[in-house]
């Protein structure tokens, strides 16, 4: 007979009434009297509730809080997703989230439905949290729990989180808050927080919080942490504390690692204090050992780039005291820095003894001798280390070419550098501009002018941007030469029909410069008569020649071919126009000029913003306050000119009299700032503008009034014919 199964057993569930109901504490919510039978309602006996009590096991974040979620949650909501976090610390961040992160009693509220948050959910929430606001409520929230302490690792999400919103003042604040809260801080607390502002290059911070972590609260650090301090000092510049640091360190009486020494070895020899330095490792070879190659090369490595070579030879012989064979690196470092250091000489007796050595040789350290020998007109020297690179199996670089190349051209061997220029092309290596720009000068300075343009064919067949290389080349030869040789080989060159606007400018500039203002318009002319179109630097120059050869209508023309190319001129372009419409009345033009260069470029002339102030002044009818003005631009270093004299004109007759103005004009007659004859010659201007501006406000009137007609018949002279 088969065995028979017994069949399901029905629970056991006991039924009691509680009468009444509890009196409700924060961790539990109120409870009803009523039927219960473990943790179930008996709704067939009683009338449920309409809000179901809160389950955390049921608590879904995304149906719950969202019924509709979005396609692409927000990053807080990604957070309270992930697996990594416990179910109630997904329940805060969603309480966060859906109050937009915003501390208030709706977040209390949410937060009250937990019996308790414990300091590991705390940890995890401050993990995550971004909001330095909403973090620090919900910390010190938490705290307010009863029966509840922060631990450690709380405090410590708590540290992180304020660095990483770059609260770290706030953050150097919680060993008291911790201390104020009877957990005092230990040393990890402090090693954090020293680890935060070490990844940050904070010196001074790491330095507070030491000086805190050890006489404030007597916590003394490991060697470890003392090493770690130093080299943040002196990463960050600050030697001196990281020396008394290390005075604690021995006061202390911890022994000192390799790490200590060389992170004082190494400040010292960055700061150029070279007895420091040898006092620090005579102390290391007594207590520990001898530092190796690769200790000893670190310090050149830093010492280079200071300057300090003297500082360098003394580092290499203490290698050698300590019989330390120095490296391929170390012989590379110390000779490379010899060489662009100006001491060559030096280099390349360690270059003859690293070859004594049977040391493979770098070609850098060929190419820094190379390059140091033919800045100091050795170059024969050059050319033998030349040879030497190409038996030892090496080829040439670029800059070795280059430099090699001009130092032949400053020799005057152009053949020779010419010949250094075709072996560079066919080794297959790709000259750029520095590699051919000696070579163009040398022949453009020996006027030979064939064979330059014959160069310049070869650098199109080679692919260089021949225009813009000889914008580069032109710019370099007025430089050096000026521009009456840059015109000869120009001229070869517009034969051959290599032109360009650039260097029509760079042209135009450099004789307007000497004062050839003719030379110069005669090239603007050329270059409008050609299929090229000036830009506005040309116009810029052209208004500035013109001008100063007194066509001011002309200069005026060019500025309206600016406007014209939705363009501005320059800023020396806009003073000289001002300066010559001033100096042939036409005040008016000269202001809307000063007006428009203000409104269009970045930072005026002084002279121009004081113009302005002028203007304004002038509207109170009162020559003190223009004197005024006048003195405040004399202390800051700006003699009044014509701008500002065509100012006070234009301000007085439109909104003051003849007399004030009068009034500044002498002002500055009494105080040499304008002669006798100036004086006369602003007068005159003075009342012509003021007839001018009463003219055009009588023919205004009439306008207004329509009387014109009646004028025009009887020949008026306030009217054109």
């Amino acid at each position: 007979m088969p065995p028979q199964v017994p069949g399901p057993t029905k629970p056991n569930k006991k039924l009691y009434f509680f009468y009444g109901h509890r009196k409700p504490s924060q961790n539990r919510p109120t409870v009803r009297g009523g039927l219960f039978s473990n943790r179930e309602t008996l709704t067939n006996r009683w009338k449920p509730n309409k809000t179901q009590p809160f389950d955390i096991n049921k608590w879904d974040p995304h149906l719950l809080s969202n019924p509709n979620p979005s396609p692409s949650p927000s990053p807080e909501a990604s957070f309270s997703a992930s697996i990594r976090l416990s179910p109630i610390a997904r329940f805060v961040l969603d309480a966060f989230r859906k109050n937009d992160d915003n501390w208030g009693p709706d977040v209390v509220s949410e937060l009250n439905k937990l019996r308790r948050v414990t300091p590991n959910v705390v940890a995890e929430v401050l993990k995550v949290q971004t909001n330095y606001t909403i973090a620090s409520k919900f910390f010190h929230w938490a705290g307010k729990q009863k029966g509840y302490n922060h631990n450690f690792a709380s405090y410590n999400a708590f540290a992180y989180c304020l660095n990483r919103v770059n609260q770290f003042r706030a953050a150097d604040q919680l060993p008291e808050l911790m201390d104020s809260q009877g957990k005092p801080p230990s040393e990890k607390q402090f090693e954090i927080l020293i680890r935060m502002h070490c990844d940050a290059n904070r010196g001074l911070r790491v330095y507070h919080v030491y000086d805190k972590m050890r006489n404030k609260f007597g916590v003394r650090p490991r060697v470890f942490l003392y090493n770690r301090v130093m080299d943040a000092l002196v990463r960050t510049g600050h030697l001196d504390l990281a020396l008394k640091v290390y005075d604690d360190f021995r006061a202390d009486g911890l022994v000192e690692e390799r790490v200590t020494f060389m992170v004082l070895i190494k400040g010292l020899c960055k700061a150029g204090r070279v007895d420091g330095m040898l006092e620090v490792l005579g102390r290391m070879r007594e207590k520990l050992c001898k530092p190796d190659v690769f200790a000893y090369t670190a310090l050149v490595r830093i010492m280079v780039p200071e300057g300090d070579l003297d500082g360098c030879l003394r580092v290499w012989e203490e290698m050698k005291r300590d019989e330390v064979e120095p490296d391929v690196m170390a012989y590379a470092t110390l000779i490379t820095g010899l060489s662009r250091g100006g001491r060559v000489e030096e280099g390349y007796q360690l270059f003859k003894e690293m070859k004594s050595k049977g040391c493979l040789i770098d070609r850098a350290i060929y190419g820094s001798l190379i390059e140091s020998f033919v800045g100091g007109n050795k170059v024969d020297l050059a050319f033998d280390l030349l040879k030497d690179l190409v038996s030892s199996g090496y080829r040439a670089d670029l800059g070795i070419y280059n430099s090699l190349i001009e130092g032949l051209c400053n020799l005057k061997r152009v053949e020779r550098a010419y010949k250094l220029f075709q072996v560079a092309v066919r080794e297959g290596l790709e000259p750029d501009f520095v590699t051919i720009k000696p070579l163009l000068v040398s022949y453009a300075e020996e006027n030979r002018l064939q064979e330059f343009c014959e160069l310049v064919k070869q650098m199109k067949k080679l692919g260089f941007s021949v225009i813009e290389d000889l914008s580069k080349f032109f710019s370099l030869l007025v430089e050096k030469k000026g521009p009456k040789m840059a015109l000869e080989a120009f001229t070869h060159l517009k034969a051959k029909g290599y032109v360009s606007v650039e260097i029509y400018n760079i042209l135009m500039d450099s004789f307007h410069k000497i004062g050839e203002m003719k030379k110069a318009l005669s090239l603007f002319d050329e270059l409008k008569s050609s299929n090229l179109k000036p830009d506005s630097f040309t116009y810029s120059v052209a208004i500035l020649c013109l001008v100063d050869l007194g066509e001011i209508q002309e200069a005026c023309g060019c500025h309206n071919n600016i406007v014209e190319m939705s363009s501005i001129p320059s800023v020396a372009a806009y003073r000289c126009l001002a300066k010559g419409l001033c100096k042939i009345g036409e005040i008016d033009e000269a202001m809307m000029l000063v007006r428009d260069c203000l409104g269009n470029v970045t930072s005026g002339p002084m002279e121009f913003k004081y113009s302005l102030t002028v203007i304004h002044a002038c509207k109170s009818n009162d020559a003190e306050k223009v004197i005024d003005v006048l003195n405040e631009m004399i202390e800051q270093g700006f003699p009044p000119d014509n701008v500002i004299y065509s100012a006070i004109i234009s301000g007085m007759c439109k909104h003051g009299t003849i007399e004030e103005a009068r009034k500044v004009f002498s002002n500055m007659r009494e105080r040499n700032f304008l002669t006798e004859s100036d004086t006369i010659v602003y007068d005159e201007l003075l009342i012509d503008h003021m007839k001018k501006k009463t003219a055009d406000l009588v023919l205004s009137g009439l306008k207004f009034f329509g009387l014109e007609s009646k004028l025009k018949s009887k020949g008026c002279k306030l009217l054109p014919s």
